[in-house]
This record gives C-alpha cells, structure tokens and sequence, in this order.
C-alpha cells in the first residue's frame, strides 16, 4: 500500500487531524491504521426561511468536503436535505470519490417547506443515514461526525432523537445563524462548545477553520513511553546516519515531557547499550542533542533476540521510567538491517504479552513480521535513507493505539452517617492513595465521590473533573456529613439513577467498565438488595468495604460476589486491602474452541492445534477466571473436555497437545453449532453465562458446511455468546455469516498461516466488552397461545416425612392435573432430597401429562438425614434449571419452584435460594409445624409465597392458593383530571370502573393504584391500599375531578415511577410481577414527557395510553409502543376503545386466553420492478390478487403492504392503509411497473424493515402476530443483501422469495427464511405453480411464525 510521500502528502488533509476519533472501543482503530476513516453526514435546513442563505450552505459543504479524503475505505460523505420532511440527497456509500460528491452538492436544489421539523430530520438520519445499509461503519469503530445547519427553531421536540444520535456516538456539530435558537442548537451538539453560531450563512467562511479544528481536537492526545531499538551492528554501518535522522524526527513530533510522552534510546549488534532511559531526559530538546551525537557501534552477530529480551528487563521497568503500571501505553521501534542470529520468537512473545506494542522496520534481509505487534506493524524499506517514506505511516499507526489506555468509570461511595465520624479521615485518605493509582484523564480512568447518610449527596460528578489534581484537592477538602439513620438502599439507588448515567459523566454505553466502591460503616437501615440488583443488572461492578459494625453478610449481598467484599476492623485498617481492591477486577471468560476436524483439515490439523495452545497461552485459566473447552466435530462432534473438566492451565495445554486429527465427512458445522449451545455452554457443563460471565465461541472451519449454519448460529448469538469465526479461502464467507459481526471472522488461505492473525484475533478478542443483559422473566405465551411455565418440585424425602411421603405425593399429581402439559406448554420435573439430591424426571424427560402422573404415582420416599436444604436448592439450580435439562428460562418461560420441606435445614439454604431468585426463578414454599417458617420465608420468592399446612395432610386447602399467585399484574391509571378534562371525567371514572372489573383482584392477585393529575399530583390510593375489588371500585364510583392548570404530564409520570411503582407502596415488580400504567391524558403536556417516559419503560413499566385528538401523538410517544395506545375524539367514546384494551391484556398477560382458532397475518409483498421485469410484471401482478384473495383481509385478521422497488423502494399502501380485501385487490389491480436500474434488494429489505414492518405501519409483531415477506425477485441484486436479510429475520419476519432463471437461486436461498423458504420458477407467468405451495408453508406460520420472537419482543417492551 505504500506510497511516495508526496503522494501522501496530497492525500493526507490539510485541516482534518491524523488520527481518528476513537468513540468507544478502538479495536479497529488499532488494525486498520493507516489514514484516518470518517463518516461525515450534512443535515442542512432546506425550510422557506433558507432560501437566501442556501447557496452560501452549498459552498461551505463543498469547501469542507474539499479537506476530506474521500475514498470508500477513508472518509465517506451523505448529505440530507430537511424542511416538513427530510429527503437524503445521497448517502454514505452512494459515492466513492471526491469529484461525484462535489458535482452532485453543486447541483443540489433548495427543497423549500415548512414547518421546520429538526427532531424528525434528526430522528431520519440516526435510523436511515447512520446504518449499515447506507454505509455507515460505526460498528468497525470509525467516527461517525454530523455537521448540522439550522436556520431557525425547530417546530418539534429535538431533546429525544438528539439524545438517541449520541447514545449510537454520533458527535454532532451544529451551526446556526441569529434566527435559529442558540440554546436549542446547544442542546443538539454533542457539547455545547461544538455549537458555532454566524449572523447569517453568508459568514459561513469564518467558522470553516473553527470547525475543522474542533474536529481535529476531538482527535485523542495520548501519552506513551517510546523506545527505540536500533540496529548498530557492522551491517548498518552506511545506514546509520539515517537511522538517527529517522529517529529525530519521530522524536521531534512527540509531546515530550515527564507525564507526556517519554523516550529512551537503546543500540545493539552482539550486545546492548542504552544511551538513555524512559526517565533520563524530561524535554525534547535533551533528547533530540543526545541522539544527534549518537555513534554506530558496531559488532557482529546481530542478536535482536536478546536485545528484545534485554529491552524488556531493563528498559520496559518502573526504575527505569516506565509508567505500563499506570496503564500508559508501551511501544518499541525496532529499527533491524539485517536477519537476527539469535532465536526472536520467545522474547518478542514476552514482550507482547507484557503489553508492549512493537513496530519493526527494516530492510529486505530482516524478517519483521513475526516480531512486530501486528504484522501490518512492519514496515519495510530498501534501504535506510528511504525512512521518511514511512515516518508518516508509522506516526498514524502510533497515533490510534489508543486502545492500550485501561478506560475505567470509579464511583466512590461514602458513609457519611453519625457512626463514621472518627473514621472520616481514614476513609478520604483511602479514597486519595486509590485516586493516585489511577491514570485520571477525560479519556481514560473517571472519578465520582458520593457521601451518604440518611440522604446521599454527590461531591462530584465523572465528568466535573479531568485532572487527578484536582479530585485530589477535592478529597482532601471533604467534611464528614453526619446525620441518621444510615441509608444504604437509598444511596446505591441515587448512584444508579444520576451517577452511572450518560449526562453525569459515565462512559458504560462505550463498554467502559463501571465500578462502585462502597466504604459502609454500619447495617444499612432500609433495603439494599434491589438497589444493589439494580447497579448489577446495569453491569457496575461493586466492592464492598466493612469494618466489624458493618453487616457482613449485607455488603457480601451489596457486592459483585463475595469475595468482592473486603472487612477491616475499623477504617484505620484501609491500606491494609488497598492492594487487594486493585487487583481485582478481571474480566472472566468461558471460552469454547470448535474445531474442523473432517478430511479436509487433514494437513492443516497440526496449525490449528498450535494456535488453540497459543490463545490458551494468553488466558488466565483457573476455576473463578478463565475456563476453557474444545470440541473437534466434522460429521459429527466429540468433546475432548468440557469448561469445567479442567482448572489448570497445564492441563489443558497438556490435553490440546495430545489431540489427534478425527477425520470424517461431510462437515456438519451446523449440528456442531447446535450440540455446543446445547452441550457445552451449559451450567452443568461449567458454563457461567447465568452469572453474567461472558461466553465465546471461536469456531476453527476449512471448508463450506454441508448443513444449514443460520439457525443454530442465532440461536448461540441469542442466547449471548460472542462467536469468533477464522477460516480458509473455502469457508470464509460462511464463516463470516456465522460470526457475531463479520468483523469478528478472519481469514487465512491456509490454517498454517494461523500465525499471521493471532495477535490481531487476540486484541479484538481483549477489546469486546461484553455487557451480560439479564433476562427479565416475562409471562407471555408463545405466539399469544396458552401460557408456559417450567415447574419444578422439590419434595423433602428425609426420614422426618416418611409418615408425610404420600401426601406430598397425591398434590404433586393435583397440580399437575391443573396444568397444560406439552413440550410447547408446561414442563414438569420432580427432585426428591434429604442428605443428597435425586432428580426423578426432569423438564424434558416427559411431554404428556399421563407419562408424568404415572411417574409420580410410583415416587418411592427416598429416606435418609440430615436434611440438606440448601444443597438441593443448589442442585436444581445446576442441574435442573438449565437449558439442557429442559429449561425454557432463556427464552423468557417463567420458572417455578415449588419446596415441599418438612423440617429445618441442617446446611446453608441463603446463598443458594439468592443464586436461584437472580435466575429469576419463582420459590414457592411449602412447610409444616416442624418446618423453619422464617427459614421457609427466606428461601420464598418473599415472605408470602411461604405457605404453612399443620401437617401434609392439609396440603389440599392449599392448593388453590398456590395455583393463584403464578399470574398477577399491577395495575395503576393515571387520570387526567386537569380544566380541560371537566366534561370527560365522568367518562373517564366509569372507564376505570370497568377495566377493575375485569381483573382477579386481591393482595397475591391483581393490584390496582389510582393516581388524578393537573398541576400537581394526588393518590386516591396506593397499590396496597385495598385487597378487595369492593373497595376499589366503592373509591373509584366517589373519585371527584380536581381541576388546575397548566397540564404537567412529564411530572407526573416521574412521580409515578418514584412514588407508586415501588416496593414500599406496594409494587411487585422485583418479584417479577408485570407492571402496568394506564394513562389518560385529554390535552398536550407543558413540561417534558420523553425523559420520565423513558425511565419508566427503562425500569420495566408497560405504558398504555388514551388521549384525546389533542393529546393522542403525545400519548403515543409515551405509550410502550404506538400499538399500545388508543385515541377517542372525546372521552365519552370510551367505552368503544375498552375492548380492544382488555384485549392487549389478554395477548400481553392472558389474562383471557385468545381464541387460538383466529389466524392473524400481516404480509407484506415485496416486488422487484427494475427495468429487467417490464414483461413479467402483469404476471406478478396478478399472482399478488390471487394470494390475497385466499386471505382473510381485516384489520383484525389478515392485512397486506406491497411495496416496489428497483433502485429505490416505494410503498404502494401500508399494512394499515386498507382494511377490506375490496380496497386491496382494486389497488393491486392499478400497479403500474415502476423501471429503473440497478436492482437494489438490500437497500428494499431494509426499507421493508423500517418503514413496513413497525407498528405506525401497521405491524402488529409486538402483538404476536406472524410476520411475513414475500419477495418477488427477477435478477441478481447490485447491492449487499445479507445484513438486511439477517435483520428482518432478526425481526422474526418470515421471508418466502419466488425467483425466476434470471435471479441468483443462491442469493434467494440466503435472504429467505431457510432454503426450503425460496421457491423458483423459470419465468413470472409459471407463478400460478408455486401458488398452492407458498399458501400452505404460510398457513403453518400461524403458530410457529414468530417464536423467534417472542424473547427479543419481550425485550423490546421492557
């Protein structure tokens, strides 16, 4: 790739800094660095008050584009054209040259319009610029810059989509004149020093260079220690002056200073000599001198070797300068003219695994590659004297190694409360010796201080300070608060929702670690454990700091684990574990090796090997760190060991050593995908994916699959684990595809070239934080059928109930007889225990209900003591619990258990009853008089799932109470009761009264909560007020309307998150019961909804709204979903809409089973109507009318889209444009052929995706309605097709595609929902022979559709 340097000159730009901006994790960065990559999108203001000003816009774009370097693998450039609407005048991947993008710009037209809508044309680009599809590369890690051009105040909300662009870190520039609101503006740019302001466009020439270097300082200055390795051997003798010359220069573009960059220079041929060290010189200047006078030395052989070997025990070393302790990054350049006698690989590995990244330049003899931290990290010249061709490639390289630099957020939170007076002093000294550890710095290590007593009180924020002198200042100046009792509950609470936030500093949404470090010196006075799920749930890791008054056991429970929580006697004792606190972070990892082991692999076998051992290498094995598995598969698999066989790494490398090549065909990787998500990452297999531990696959393949790969690889994806793919010239497409993201696959041309890619694969293998998701458990039925549930019995089988055995036995088979027993519906499994466990059957073991009450009729009391409680909590949940014994839990199925005990734990039952509820599993228990009660309690899912019988024998009358409890809802309304509402209300109340009257109320049943706001808010009551429907309805009938203006909708949605869905007023949303508000709103809001909205769908709340015509497009904001919300144009119709709304709660909780004999489609033809279809398109044409004449077209039953495209996509009408089959097939009829060229299926695909399939259109996917595409294809597409196809799958759509000879049958296959999905015929007017067959695949969709769904459905409504 080199080039001359005056072509590098002219290519590098003027203004633009060199190195990019590294927005999150810089991986990318690191491997692909040679010029700077940027995706820049123009949002300019096209409204009627620009006309003027329009062509000085044009100019000032062309002008910046001018200093760009344009180039597909550089910088890439979309402009967007906004008034009412926004148009894209062409995106990021249209052009590829700098000349195509100037000529259009010249050419652009003002679109004129008006209003000016700002937040949609934000809203547009962040789902239409700033994607894949359109060219984006944000997720290679290239920065993604929006310049904005704005010349008035926008007509609509601009915080929601302006706050959505930097979540994806987008960093936004905005540019206004004096008609545009300068505040707004601020609000919109990424900070407000990134708002540039002129009187008017015209002037836009004056703030060109301002931008350009605001862009340039966003670049990040990074501080390293660099050492020169430089060859003085005879064989350099005449390259020497130039190797000095080469090395000044370097040094003379370095920041050089004591806590800047640092330089040593070291010479070698047979032996070393340092000229000088990292900490000799602290200014350029010494430096430059002493490498001016610099003599070549001489000597023969050439070690570089043990000069390698040599730079990193002495050079490389805190006493001699070097700052790797603080996390500043390492570099070495080696400058080599000749091949080394001595052997380098050893030292050059120890010197990459010790953190140094190494550059290696040299002449042809040295061989370089091998050396250098990367291979694209060796750079080669001819001779010496041509090293100024690649001084400026190697500054970039050096420029973006960002990467090196640990990031962390650090949250210190203090006890502040009367009982820490003496100990204060301590604590902040503490706080200090840690703080001076840190590499503190806006772009690495982040500090906060809270203190706390009764209140909390944050001392600083992560973003108040970036500099380590200054939070130390801070420190030292801190005064002991005071104040009882102690909070903790609280205090972690308030971290949680205004420390760890975006706006306070934190960087979690970048992958930055979070940690929390509590100093508590007390039993916390309210409850810490949800607010301590919470932070967890977030990802923020807690330490927990004790001394003897502290609660031990509260802060092990506060902590990540317990052994995150460390005690001293008093706070004195602090320096004693500072140690022990830094140490701790690692990230552990669960890490699966899938290898080719067919006849295909046969030569490169010994390769793979090698490089499984050299990745093993890197690992920090050990049972609580790294865990390690390798499976070889070709036909099928054989597990040399499992993640938890060995916990050593010795043993390990020992066994990969020892691998024999199987052999076998044909290459199943498909069924191998499969067999490792079921057989490997599994907790019985040592798989922690249920403790948050991330888990990654690194799948070895060297030919194509003979199976399908898609399904099994989605479903690994799925359920978390991260897929590393490296394959030969034969499967690397495939393996691409199976990979989490193609740029987690490499490919080499032959396994022996393995090598060459380690270390890239290694470092992105550091760098891919994984951010562990807790899976909510949610009570949706699969596809809106009947419910299921996973329930597993546990029956106390000691000698203390052998009298009580058959008791136990005849409620089990009762339950079983109320539950809907099928492999799709309810699972059961029964584990009987005293001293050990058994399992009788497990939740797969039987699919019918007659097979499992057969089974338990036989059940034989197992005998024995003592009784271990606790152990056997521990078994069902690494045994039981899992997927691989029949457990639903990741696909959202509740999980129940229900403890049948009869007498007191003679071990531990806390820790592992705790291990079960974080699961998410829901504990019944079940005890006698000779049971424990508070035991019983602590082991429920709380204290009222604890139910008590005198004897077994009474285990009938409770029964019903059990069977009760699976399903609850808490339900509150939020009235209107404002001056705009006066007339309504009445309405409003009755509306109330007969959604109340639908529900199973009762304290473990249905709870309801009114709220009635205006101005301000009023509880008629609480969601523990009242137990009984009775009552709630006798309030409810008496509720009076309150009146007051203005309408503050904003607070009272936050006052209902902090107020009423809490533990304390009577919320359940910790016991996973489904949290539901119901908001009814008659006019718009006058102070901001989106904010407290968002946290209330944030924290799990489902929202459903009514409004009125004035309020319905903010009640549909609000709403979960736009689906989710009703509009009436008084609210004296609402007894119209009060169906429909008890219908979503029966399809979100069936609460009333659906009538599973309605199928309920939406499909959505896709057409191809590019210039290559123009005689087949009647064909088309008339097999859409024959379709959807065998439909049933209703709005509640099936509704159709169809959509054409050729270069671009046009809808011709919406799923909820007609709701008759008339209105569909007369429009269908009417089609004309669109034309044009070339056909673009990707970019339809994903017009489909985000335009059609959504609820504004219609789609009715959250409601669990099947989603299906029929593509209608005649030609091979021009553009990509693979990543939109992924996601509409993704989506759970189905996708059918019909080609004819003309299309690629392969490219067909991909993008339908399987092979079997994409049917084919030789021409469109042979359509009437696919028809009977597309209509019967579809008509099994019914109910299997969208079970790909259900999860990431469920997820998006939380």
């Amino acid at each position: 790739h080199r080039k001359r340097p005056e072509a590098q000159r002219r290519e590098t730009p003027q203004h633009w800094g060199s190195s990019p901006v590294c927005q999150g994790q810089c991986l990318y960065c690191l491997l692909r660095n040679q010029a700077p990559r940027r995706d820049v999108v123009f949002l300019l203001d096209g409204s009627d008050g620009t006309r003027s000003g329009f062509p000085a816009m044009r100019d000032f774009v062309q002008r910046v584009v001018e200093t760009l370097g344009v180039d597909e693998n550089r910088d890439r450039v979309a402009v967007v054209q906004y008034s009412r609407d926004p148009a894209a005048q062409f995106y990021l991947n249209t052009y590829t040259t700098k000349g195509e993008i100037l000529n259009t710009v010249r050419g652009l037209r003002h679109k004129g319009g008006r209003p000016l809508n700002t937040g949609a044309a934000l809203q547009y680009v962040r789902d239409n610029v700033f994607t894949v599809s359109s060219g984006s590369r944000r997720i290679e890690g290239v920065p993604q810059l929006l310049i904005l051009l704005s010349g008035g105040r926008s007509f609509d909300n601009v915080d929601t989509p302006a706050s959505a662009l930097k979540e994806l870190g987008v960093l936004i520039f905005g540019i206004g004149t004096r008609s545009s609101d300068s505040r707004e503006l601020q609000r919109i740019s990424h900070d407000p020093s990134y708002a540039l302001s002129v009187s008017d466009f015209t002037d836009l020439p004056n703030i060109q260079q301002q931008l350009l270097s605001s862009v340039e300082a966003v670049v990040i200055e990074v501080t390293k220690d660099v050492v020169f390795l430089v060859d003085g051997s005879d064989g350099t003798r005449n390259g020497f002056p130039a190797m000095r010359d080469f090395v000044q220069r370097v040094v003379g573009k370095l920041n050089v200073g004591g806590d800047k960059d640092r330089v040593s220079v070291v010479q070698y041929g047979r032996d070393q000599e340092v000229h000088f060290y990292l900490n000799t010189y602290t200014t350029k200047e010494d430096i430059l001198d002493t490498v001016r006078s610099l003599r070549h030395r001489g000597g023969r052989p050439l070690n570089t070797g043990a000069a390698l070997q040599y730079v990193r025990d002495n050079v490389f070393t805190a006493s001699s300068g070097s700052r790797s302790q603080e996390g500043v990054p390492q570099m070495l350049i080696l400058l080599s003219g000749g091949r080394s006698s001595d052997n380098v690989d050893i030292p050059a590995s120890a010197l990459k695994e010790s953190g140094v990244l190494i550059f290696g330049i040299g002449t042809r003899n040295s061989k370089l590659q091998k050396i250098s931290y990367d291979p694209s990290y060796a750079l080669s010249v001819s001779e010496f004297t041509d090293l100024p061709n690649v001084q400026q490639q190697l500054l970039s390289a050096m420029s973006t190694v960002i990467v090196q630099a640990p990031r962390r957020d650090v949250v210190f939170l203090l006890d502040g409360s009367d009982g820490t007076r003496s100990g204060f002093p301590a604590m902040r000294d503490f706080v200090q010796r840690v703080v001076e550890t840190l590499g503190v710095d806006e772009n690495r290590d982040r500090v906060a201080v809270v203190q706390y007593s009764r209140d909390p009180a944050a001392q600083f924020y992560l973003n108040t300070y970036t500099t380590k002198g200054e939070i130390l200042n801070t420190v030292r100046g801190l005064r002991h608060k005071g104040g009882r009792p102690l909070n903790t509950g609280a205090a972690l609470q308030y971290v949680r929702d205004n420390v760890f936030t975006v706006s306070s500093g934190s960087r979690r949404i970048e992958g930055v670690p979070q940690l929390l470090i509590l100093l508590s010196g007390g039993r916390s006075f309210d409850n810490v454990d949800t607010p301590a799920s919470a932070l967890k749930e977030l990802g923020v890791l807690i330490f927990g700091i004790g001394t003897r008054s502290s609660d031990s056991r509260e802060l092990q429970r506060i902590s990540h684990d317990p052994s995150y929580a460390l005690s001293v006697s008093d706070f004195t004792d602090l320096p004693n574990i500072q140690q022990q606190l830094l140490s701790s972070p690692h990230i552990s990892t669960d890490v699966v090796f899938l290898v080719d082991g067919s006849d295909g692999t046969r030569n490169g076998f010994p390769a793979m090997r090698d490089f499984v051992q050299r990745v093993v290498g890197k690992l920090n094995v050990g049972g609580d760190k790294d865990r390690v598995s390798v499976v070889q598969y070709g036909r099928d698999q054989e597990v040399h060991f499992y993640l938890n066989t060995y916990t050593t790494k010795e043993d390990i490398l020992d066994t990969v050593r020892s691998l024999r090549h199987r052999g076998g065909r044909p290459l199943n990787t498909g069924a191998a995908l499969q067999y490792v998500r079921d057989n490997v990452f599994t907790a019985s297999s040592g798989s922690r994916s249920q403790e948050g531990v991330p888990q990654m696959l690194i799948l070895l393949s060297g030919g194509r699959s003979s199976d399908n790969v898609d399904i099994p690889a989605s479903a690994l994806k799925e359920s978390g684990v991260l897929i590393f793919g490296i394959g030969t010239r034969n499967s690397s497409r495939e393996v691409q595809r199976i990979a989490t993201d193609p740029s987690f696959s490499q490919s080499v041309s032959e396994f022996t070239d393995l090598p060459s890619v380690q270390e890239q694969f290694f470092s992105s293998l550091i760098t891919v934080q994984v951010e562990a998701t807790p899976i909510t458990p949610t009570v949706i039925g699969k596809n809106g059928c009947a419910p299921r549930r996973d329930v597993v019995f546990l029956l106390d089988g000691s000698d203390g109930t052998r009298s009580g055995f058959p008791a136990m036995r005849d409620f089990v088979q009762r339950v079983v007889e109320t539950l809907g027993v099928d492999e799709n519906r309810d699972r059961v499994a029964v584990v009987q225990y005293s001293r050990d466990p058994a399992a009788q059957f497990y939740l797969n073991t039987y699919t019918t209900k007659g097979e499992i009450l057969n089974t338990v009729r036989g059940l034989r009391h197992k005998g024995g003591r003592p009784l271990n409680t606790g152990a056997a909590l521990q078994y069902v949940r690494d045994n039981v619990f899992t997927v691989s014994s029949g457990s639903r839990r990741i696909e959202g199925v509740p999980q129940l258990l229900i403890l049948l005990s009869g007498g007191r734990s003679f071990d531990n039952v806390d820790t592992p009853a705790s291990a079960l509820k974080e699961l998410g599993v829901l504990i019944f228990g079940i005890g006698t008089r000779s049971s424990d009660s508070r035991e019983l309690q602590r082991i429920s899912h709380d204290p009222s799932y604890a139910l008590s019988v005198s004897d077994f024998t009474d285990l009938p009358n409770i029964q019903q109470q059990l069977l009760s409890s699976v399903e609850a809802v808490d339900v509150v309304f939020l009235v209107d009761g404002s001056d705009g509402t006066r007339n309504g209300f009445p309405a409003m109340r009755d509306f109330v009264q007969r959604v109340v009257g639908k529900l199973n109320v009762g304290g473990d049943k249905d709870r309801v909560s009114v709220v009635q706001y205006g101005r301000d808010q009023e509880v008629h009551f609480y969601l523990n007020t009242y137990t009984t429907k009775e009552d709630i309805l006798d309030t409810v009938r008496s509720l009076r309307h309150r009146g007051g203006r203005p309408l503050n909708t904003g607070a009272a949605l936050q006052y209902v998150r902090d107020n009423v869905f809490t533990a304390s007023s009577g919320s359940r949303s910790q016991e996973g019961v489904p949290q539901m508000l119901i908001l009814l709103s008659g006019g718009r809001s006058s102070d901001n909804v989106d904010i407290p909205a968002s946290a209330l769908k944030e924290s799990g709340v489902l929202i459903f709204g009514i409004g009125t015509r004035n309020s319905s497009r903010e009640v549909q904001r609000i709403a979960t979903d736009p689906s989710f919300s009703q509009s009436v144009s008084e609210f004296t119709d609402l007894p119209s809409v009060q169906e429909h709304h008890v219908n979503i709660f029966s399809v979100l909780f069936l609460k009333l089973l659906v009538d599973q004999s309605i199928a309920r489609k939406d499909v959505v033809f896709l057409l191809d109507g590019s210039d290559g279809t123009r005689n087949g398109f009647p064909a088309m044409r008339d097999f859409v009318q024959k379709v959807v004449e065998k439909l049933t077209v209703e709005e509640n039953r099936d509704r159709v889209s169809v959509v054409q495209y050729s270069r671009e996509s046009e809808a011709h009408f919406y799923l909820n444009t007609y709701t008759t089959k008339e209105d569909v097939v007369d429009t269908v009829r009417g089609l004309r052929h669109k034309g044009g060229r070339p056909l673009n299926t990707g970019a339809a695909l994903q017009y489909v995706r985000d335009n059609v399939f959504i609820a504004s259109s219609g789609s009715r996917r959250l409601e669990g309605v099947p989603q299906i595409l029929i593509l209608l294809n005649g030609g091979r597409s021009f553009d990509n097709v693979d990543t939109p196809a992924s996601a509409l799958k993704e989506l759970g759509v189905l996708v059918f595609g019909i080609g004819t000879r003309s299309s690629d049958s392969r490219e067909l296959q991909k993008i339908s929902y399987d092979p079997s999905y994409a049917l084919s015929v030789s021409e469109f007017t042979d359509l009437p022979n696919v028809q009977q067959q597309l209509l019967s695949a579809m008509s099994t969709c019914h109910c299997t559709g969208h079970n790909h769904d259900t999860n990431s459905n469920t997820n998006n409504t939380r």
